[in-house]
């Protein structure tokens, strides 16, 4: 199936998408960085990466009907840092907020189905009234802002139509660590199908749990015996665990679905850095309020890009002695997703921000493949009639 992505970063979305069985089209970048790292591994020959349509350009000079035939998929992550806690929170005032480009190519691509991912802060009380001109218009891309005309007038001429709307829309708050990412990752994701295909738009189950975690390292031990390690004594439990420890050793049967996947399992096989493959070790890790690093034996924090590619402890571990490291870059994409030989050519901390800024692929995947069973149901149908 034929897609198109804007704001495609270091690839994340894209690596997931690709699994999931959509072909681009056209990936647009405008960060020279960015569009670096993907050109880079392009001209490596990776799978899912070759022959990615990659332009560097700003969306805003992208003329998008030059793009021919049926488009299936309309997918990106627009710039998060307007409505990020982290960010200066200005919202649809800040000149990166990207939504009305992210709307202008659904509405001259006409796509089958859309794909957005963002931070949860657009989900705050301060942007309520944006985001719902957001969802509203992504359901009626046909009507037009005009000339001057704000948010909030046109909000109120999209109401007016809402028995036009041209799309159905699906929005849900997810943490990607729910969908197989070793990263707690609070994101939400707008989906979208045209009405005239037959088939509304399903969200798929989360399919890791933190409960089955707890139950494989508290109840039966399993996850410490894998690694090769002594399970620790019930001393060792953190405290917000053990309510749900008391409740699980209560239960007959194990929580449904997998564990929560741990950095511990995330880097397993990988060993110390050892200058290669973008396994550097890079110093300067210190901890201090707020700024504390991720258990080996969690899913990591979030990472995040910051001013300079290390901000808090998001991008520390906490190694089995209590020391503390930055994450090299290698394992950092390891988090994301992305294959041991899909490289970084830039700095530490440019990778380093190129990496927080991506969408983790366990996600896209997750999201994107039932994006694409909708489609087959829809492509049948028509073939049925």
């Amino acid at each position: 199936m034929r897609s198109v992505e804007l704001f495609t970063g270091c690839g994340g979305l894209a690596m997931g998408l690709s699994h999931a069985g959509f072909r681009h089209e056209l990936m647009v970048e405008w960060n020279e960085n960015a569009y670096a790292t993907i050109k880079h591994n392009k001209e490596r020959g990776l799978s899912h990466v070759h022959d990615w349509p990659s332009q560097h350009a700003d969306v805003r000079d992208i003329d998008w009907s030059t793009i021919p035939g049926n488009i299936d998929l309309v997918a990106g992550g627009p710039p998060c840092q307007p409505f990020s806690i982290g960010g200066k929170h200005a919202g649809n005032e800040d000149r990166r907020d990207m939504w009305p480009e992210a709307i202008r190519a659904v509405r001259e691509l006409r796509p089958r189905a859309f794909l957005f991912e963002n931070v949860r802060g657009l989900t705050r009380p301060a942007f309520s009234e944006y985001l719902r001109w957001i969802k509203t218009h992504l359901a009626l891309p046909q009507i037009e802002r005009l000339g001057e005309e704000n948010h909030t007038l046109h909000l109120a001429r999209l109401d007016a139509r809402i028995d036009k709307s041209l799309y159905e829309l699906a929005v849900i708050q997810v943490n990607a660590a729910d969908f197989g990412a070793p990263q707690k990752r609070h994101r939400v994701i707008i989906t979208g199908t045209r009405k005239d295909i037959g088939v509304r738009p399903c969200l798929p189950s989360p399919t890791h749990s933190r409960e089955k975690l707890l139950w494989d390292q508290w109840i039966t031990g399993e996850y410490w015996a894998r690694h090769g390690l002594s399970r620790p004594k019930d001393d060792a439990i953190q405290a917000y665990d053990s309510q749900t420890i008391k409740k699980l050793r209560t239960m007959l049967v194990p929580p449904s679905g997998e564990p929560w996947i741990t950095v511990r399992d995330a880097l397993v096989g990988l060993g110390d850095p050892n200058g290669k493959n973008n396994h550097v070790r890079q110093d300067g890790a210190r901890v201090y309020v707020g700024h504390t690093g991720s258990p080996l034996d969690q899913p990591a924090k979030a990472l995040k890009a910051g001013d300079h590619g290390v901000p808090g402890g998001e991008n520390m571990m906490i190694c089995d002695d209590g020391s503390v490291r930055y994450f090299t870059v290698r394992e950092a994409a390891r988090l994301q997703g992305l294959p041991d030989d899909y490289m970084f050519p830039c700095s530490w901390t440019e990778s380093m921000r190129q990496l927080g800024n991506a969408v983790p692929v366990h996600l896209s995947e997750v999201f994107g493949r039932k994006l694409h069973t909708e489609l087959l149901v829809a492509d049948k149908r028509r073939e049925a009639a």
